[in-house]
């Protein structure tokens, strides 16, 4: 490792520490993770933090994607009850946007070996084969489909040669769609009745496997029909 990598090791874990102390601080002293069970508890509470709500309701989705067991789009209906459609999903897409980018370059930047001695079992080499394997076809489903935790996925792309913006611009065209719905959903624009929620959950998993399946020939086809227009 030369002096310039070095530096730059150090800087970002330094970086890392400093965030991720930062965000488990705002965590502890909120007490989020014991209120994201209710959220309407949840919403109640943020919006008794005024002037402050917006800067909370960031930290809670950045945390979201970075270091807690927090679902995005539970948090992404949070933002929307709390601040309209239009707010409440630009910040919940800013926040998990710059959490996948920053969790993705840690990772790449400190190196299989120091990631699974900060995160031991959660480090899964069945999903790093996976992602390693399927490449753009699963991080597309696992972004279309709120499955997987987004924390464990951003991390194992940044070890495999998924270049960055590659990588970035998968986030940014799959990541949206989900906390939209979550957003509106919160907001009351759009309502699923309760008998449809088994019904998607089983659609979304059939439409999973399919795309894990054959989403490698659909993305050759494609880049080879675009290919030659």
């Amino acid at each position: 490792m030369n002096q310039k990598h070095s530096r730059q090791w150090l800087y970002a874990l330094i970086f890392a520490v400093l965030l991720l102390g930062g965000l488990s601080l705002f965590l502890w002293k909120t007490d989020i993770l014991n209120r994201i069970a209710d959220l309407d508890g949840l919403k109640e509470y943020i919006q008794s933090l005024a002037p402050w709500s917006y800067l909370v309701f960031f930290l809670l989705q950045l945390s979201s994607v970075i270091v807690a067991p927090i679902p995005s789009n539970a948090a992404a209906m949070v933002g929307g009850a709390c601040f309209g459609l239009l707010q409440g999903f630009s910040i919940t897409i800013l926040a998990v946007t710059l959490g996948s980018m920053f969790t993705f370059r840690i990772a790449r930047l400190l190196g299989q070996q120091k990631v699974r001695q900060l995160l031991g079992r959660k480090l899964s080499p069945k999903y790093l084969d996976l992602i390693q394997r399927k490449r753009d076809s699963f991080l597309v489903l696992v972004f279309l489909f709120p499955f997987f935790p987004d924390d464990i996925i951003c991390i194992l792309a940044g070890l495999t040669d998924v270049p960055f913006n590659r990588f970035a611009l998968i986030v940014l065209l799959t990541r949206p769609w989900g906390l939209l719905a979550a957003s509106a959903i919160g907001n009351s624009i759009l309502t699923i009745p309760t008998w449809a929620l088994p019904l998607l959950g089983i659609a979304g998993l059939l439409l999973f496997a399919f795309g894990l399946r054959y989403g490698d020939t659909v993305e050759e086809k494609l880049l080879k029909r675009f290919g030659k227009s």
